[in-house]
């Protein structure tokens, strides 16, 4: 595994997040690299050059020596030019938090749409950074005291390859698109219920979609561990058909490339009938997380589809399964373990309660 240097920076009166830092760190794992030690700096704002300070600048470079580091992650995004600078600087490849999720996606996409929605996200991000790969290629002297050279041009070509290729997958995706909606009207004509999974990555989404459809979706104990869309269909209580979908977790300051790129996928999210928000109760960030999840399904237009919170993991933060219902009677939660079982049944029944609902419902507009 690379060792890296984490670099976080708070601004202001701020203090550094600790929940933030783990998470970064978590993030670094995941992408197979092996964080050598975390450095923070505290800025008004943010230097045009390097983001943060020269002074910090050296400390990351004099501590990425000593350590044997072979390259520097920032908890931020960059520009172009404070990655291009900052990797002159320190002489270590440079990757900015949205570069370091891209990494993740691109080991975890196994589906071809998902493969294809990452090509497309890293190519859209490596476009504004085209110049930072070509620095070898100088500027030569020409002829008549004129500048220019193989540099220049080979930056050109570079671009137009990557709008060719990003056309190319924006098209095959459309055509992926259209399957899936195709798919998707027919199971609206057979009366089926539509249930996604969402919530913060490693949440436990997809040991709980194992758990409800008795499937064996990867699942493990990292962040991203599933990018593919999966769905099952279910038999409920009375012979109801509920077709179950797992989806891509979220995270604070998930890159709008990423959030573009997977639309396709997260549209099963928003023509769902239902959202089961998957939250850890035993993380002690998991209101900011819930609040990110939100944010997140409001910007692809999900913000509308009935939701239920899951309270998952409760054996970790010592609660016990139970239902928890708004002052008007209706579910609002339920508490499970989906590593145990604890508390399945009651998911199950809100499940079997909901989808009777909406079936009364259509049957009064019917008639």
């Amino acid at each position: 595994m690379p060792r890296a240097v984490l670099v976080g920076v708070s601004f202001g009166r701020t203090r550094p997040d600790p929940e933030a830092a783990g998470e970064f760190q978590q993030l670094a794992t995941s992408a197979g690299i092996e964080p050598a030690g975390e450095l923070f700096a505290r800025r008004e704002r943010p230097d045009p050059a390097f983001y943060v300070g020269r002074g910090k600048v050296e400390e990351i470079k004099a501590f990425a020596g000593t350590e044997r580091c072979e390259l520097a992650l920032f908890d931020a995004n960059l520009s172009p030019v404070q990655q291009r600078n900052l990797e002159r600087e320190t002489g270590l490849p440079v990757l900015d938090r949205t570069g370091l999720i891209l990494e993740i996606f691109a080991q975890r996409a196994r589906s071809r749409e998902g493969r294809l929605q990452v090509e497309l996200a890293q190519l859209e991000y490596q476009a504004t950074r085209l110049v930072r790969s070509w620095t070898h290629l100088e500027r030569q002297r020409g002829g008549i005291g004129l500048r220019g050279g193989p540099g220049e041009k080979q930056i050109e070509l570079d671009r137009r390859m990557i709008g060719v290729r990003v056309k190319q997958l924006r098209e095959k995706l459309r055509i992926l698109e259209r399957q899936r909606g195709t798919q998707r009207r027919a199971r609206m004509r057979g009366g089926v219920f539509r249930v996604s999974l969402v919530g913060y990555t490693n949440a436990g989404k997809s040991t709980l979609f194992n758990r409800l459809t008795h499937s064996d979706v990867y699942a493990a104990d990292q962040l991203f561990a599933t990018l593919d869309t999966t769905s099952r269909r279910i038999s409920g209580p009375g012979g109801a058909s509920i077709i179950m979908s797992d989806t891509v977790g979220f995270i604070r300051d998930l890159p709008h490339t990423l959030v573009a790129a997977f639309s396709a996928t997260l549209e099963e999210t928003v023509e769902a009938d239902l959202l089961l928000h998957v939250v850890d109760a035993a993380s002690p960030a998991r209101d900011d997380q819930v609040a990110e999840v939100n944010k997140v399904l409001a910007e692809i237009g999900a913000d509308c589809v009935p939701q239920v919170i899951v309270f998952n993991k409760i054996d970790a933060a010592g609660l016990q399964p139970d239902v928890e219902r708004d002052q008007y009677g209706k579910i609002a939660a339920v508490r499970v373990s989906a590593k145990s079982g604890a508390g399945i049944e009651y998911l199950r029944s809100l499940l079997a309660e909901l989808h009777e609902t909406q079936r009364n419902a259509e049957g009064v507009v019917a008639a």
